[in-house]
């Protein structure tokens, strides 16, 4: 019964986020028993002079080895990618897709001249990013310390990266991509003059858009966005 019970909240996960974080529980799982970090790792000489096509991809996948900072990422990953899927991007999968690509392009980019081996974390950033902006009447609470608006929790996780001793540059990659992402999408094509640049290839949504909603679907419900105590919030006058 339980795994009846699990199963269908699987399930009910949207198929984005759905694939995303089990690829990234997968392969934290086949590191532990498998293959080594050595051969997920982003590195431009391997790929583009020996084809290790792969690295373009594992690198989004590992998080590090299971622990704190694993299941802090996991938890930020899931909520917000998938807050994002049955939010903003709600009947609209080939445009999530698109962004997933148009992101990982930039910072596979920008990772060229970083030394940034896993740009996971970065790719969480970003997420948080875009649904922060999208959301900017939402009150966060981190560890029931601090009180905010949802567009300041990107930089609260990057305080809190800094706080962990860990590199900023991550967080920055990520908050940058996210606001280039925004900027493109959400703020230049409704300026005087402006138009929309990103446009989702038709394949992809020949692909990923279908006309029919899944009536089970349970969307996580949007007024508690964290979902934690680290990341709560409620809307403002709500």
């Amino acid at each position: 019964m339980a795994y009846q019970s699990l199963r269908l909240e699987y399930l009910q996960i949207p198929p984005v986020s759905r694939a995303y974080t089990t690829a990234c529980v997968l392969t934290t799982a086949a590191v532990l028993e498998l293959i080594t970090p050595f051969q997920l790792y982003f590195n431009p000489e391997l790929i583009f002079k020996h084809f290790q096509i792969w690295r373009l991809i594992t690198n989004f996948l590992f998080f590090g080895p299971v622990g704190f900072n694993f299941l802090f990422n996991m938890i930020f990953l899931y909520r917000y990618c998938r807050m994002l899927e049955e939010g903003s991007f709600r009947g609209r999968t080939a445009d999530f897709v698109f962004m997933f690509l148009f992101g990982g392009f930039l910072m596979t980019l920008f990772g060229l001249f970083v030394s940034l081996v896993f740009l996971g974390q970065a790719f969480t950033i970003m997420l948080v990013y875009v649904w922060s902006r999208r959301n900017p009447y939402v009150r966060m609470n981190f560890f029931g310390l601090l009180n905010f608006q949802a567009p300041f929790l990107p930089w609260v996780l990057m305080g809190f990266s800094l706080l962990l001793g860990n590199s900023i540059i991550v967080d920055l990659l990520g908050i940058a991509v996210g606001h280039i992402y925004f900027f493109l999408e959400d703020i230049f094509p409704n300026q005087p003059g402006g138009i929309r640049i990103l446009k989702t290839p038709s394949i992809l949504r020949t692909i990923f858009d279908t006309p029919d909603e899944d009536p089970n679907y349970n969307p996580l419900p949007e007024e508690r966005p964290g979902g934690f105590a680290w990341g709560e919030g409620q809307r403002l006058g709500g």
